[in-house]
């Protein structure tokens, strides 16, 4: 119990995929301006991770060891269109803000290194796990850098004003701040990440590469 415990907690602390192991920097990089693009973002990978180690895991006896790769990839895949179609018909005009980065799950390095090191290996319960514990772990920290840079890029959460202007209809001033939208640079993710980085290895030493 203690190890299936593990694959859910490790992730998101000691072993998390982007500041330990820097994968899936990208979407990182590139969706999170805006917190819900961000929620979104994570949402979706956390279903086709968990779902996609089930399912390779589910396969991983039968697939020739020659295409496991090409059968990785229809499987991810499958499960992106499901995602996308679905952010389509519910939820439009976030599917556009997330436009060609949904596609770009299919080659998260974080998808397809379960999918080779974990889900080929081990069975459908324990992939599921694992599935979802880097998933979380991913998701946490695009959720982080989502909220200070829509914060403090935009001066609110959730499209809602927080800082700057007066917010509407309530006769509140939200503490005078008045951005200038430099958090939502790109560049600006990468330093947020980095502080992510600073204070998880300050508060672990043994995180800190020698």
């Amino acid at each position: 119990m203690a190890k299936d415990s593990r694959l859910i907690l490790d992730p998101l602390t000691d072993n998390n995929p982007i500041t330990i192991q820097v994968l899936g920097i990208c979407s990182a990089l590139a969706i999170t301006a805006e917190l819900e693009a961000s929620i979104v973002m994570s949402v979706s990978v956390l279903f086709v991770m968990g779902v996609g180690n089930v399912v390779i895991s589910l396969m991983r006896n039968i697939i020739p060891s020659k295409i496991r790769i090409i059968a990785q990839l229809i499987v991810v895949a499958t499960l992106v269109i499901i995602v996308d179609l679905v952010l389509k018909a519910f939820a439009y005009e976030l599917s556009k803000t997330l436009s060609v980065f949904v596609g770009l799950i299919i080659t998260n390095c974080i998808i397809m290194g379960r999918f080779e090191a974990f889900a080929l290996g081990n069975g459908p319960w324990r992939s599921f796990l694992d599935g979802i514990g880097n998933a979380l772990g991913y998701g946490i920290i695009l959720i982080i850098v989502g909220f200070f840079r829509e914060l403090l890029g935009s001066g609110t959460l959730l499209g809602i004003p927080v800082l700057g202007d007066p917010i509407e209809k309530t006769g509140l001033y939200a503490l005078g701040y008045e951005n200038n939208g430099f958090m939502l640079l790109s560049p600006m993710a990468l330093i947020v990440v980095g502080i992510i980085i600073w204070v998880q290895r300050s508060r672990n030493k043994d995180l800190i590469e020698d």
